[in-house]
């Protein structure tokens, strides 16, 4: 396995198309083609369904992505970091969505300026992916809700206790209640995939879909796309309230009678990554 390889694969995975791929790297079809096969070959896996009219990643090509982005990553760093004869401190940080990244800038700010080499990443994953990730070293720590009732064996720091909100848009005749109930709740409700979203919010999004008509009824491939139908005014979505993490453009009105989750950082406690300590306290003190 080498760069060309996985820069072909990345390209190819990117643009699904094989032309598009070539005119990136420029390289000609033909070569991108052909190290595409090789890959293949060495991975004794199929990475990409083909077809005359399209060109679509297969199941192991969507495991093997992250794993390839984070190989090539690694590579260009250490290359970087050897012609540069430095020595940088590559840390990296996993999220579920765009909104738990808002909670990262303040604290890589203060973490540049104690340690200047620090070169930080973001990466984003869905759910059931990114505390594998931790657990296998290939990122650093991860944000995430704690789910009781799965035991994971990472550790856990929490930084905010996430009461459930109602999150719709003004003028929404949910927004006259200071407070709701799960009674209270009417109208077109909007769900996340169990991919992007914690399992108990999905359970709690799922009991409110279970008693609607087909009509209410809407369903999200991701966080940011069902805010976005919130913000279009189609409905309501019941979503984890993080202060720090509300889009300012909503409304968030808490549901009394459901129970707030434990939102935080997931890490290995025998990580001794010399900035690790550091984010994690900064980003107790930030949240």
């Amino acid at each position: 396995m080498n760069t060309i390889q996985l820069e072909c694969f990345i390209a190819v995975a990117q643009h699904l198309n094989f032309s598009r791929a070539s005119e990136s790297l420029k390289i000609t079809q033909p070569a991108v083609s052909h190290q595409i096969q090789t890959l293949e070959e060495e991975l004794g896996v199929k990475l990409f369904r083909r077809t005359s009219k399209s060109v679509s990643l297969t199941s192991e090509g969507i495991q093997f992505l992250p794993d390839a982005e984070l190989i090539l990553r690694t590579a260009h760093s250490a290359r970087e970091r050897l012609g540069r004869h430095e020595h940088f401190i590559p840390f990296e940080i996993g999220c579920h969505n765009h909104l738990e990244q808002k909670l990262l800038p303040p604290v890589f700010h203060s973490l540049a300026k104690e340690f200047p080499l620090l070169r930080p990443s973001v990466r984003l994953v869905p759910f059931p992916s990114l505390l594998g990730l931790v657990e296998n070293q290939q990122i650093h720590a991860a944000f995430g809700i704690k789910d009781e009732q799965k035991k994971s064996a990472l550790s856990f720091r929490e930084l905010h206790s996430a009461s459930i909100s109602c999150v719709c848009f003004p003028g929404h005749p949910l927004t006259k209640h200071q407070t709701l109930t799960r009674h209270m709740l009417k109208g077109s409700f909007i769900a996340c995939s169990p991919r992007h979203t914690a399992a108990p919010v999905f359970a709690l999004q799922s009991r409110i879909l279970t008693r609607l008509p087909p009509d209410q009824q809407y369903y999200t491939e991701s966080v940011e796309s069902a805010f976005t139908l919130v913000r279009s005014r189609l409905g309501y979505t019941l979503y984890p309230d993080v202060p720090r993490l509300r889009d300012p453009d909503l409304c968030y009105i808490p549901v009394t009678d459901l129970p707030s989750l434990p939102f935080g950082i997931f890490y290995r406690y025998d990580n001794d990554h010399p900035v690790l300590k550091r984010f994690l306290n900064l980003l107790t003190q930030d949240v």
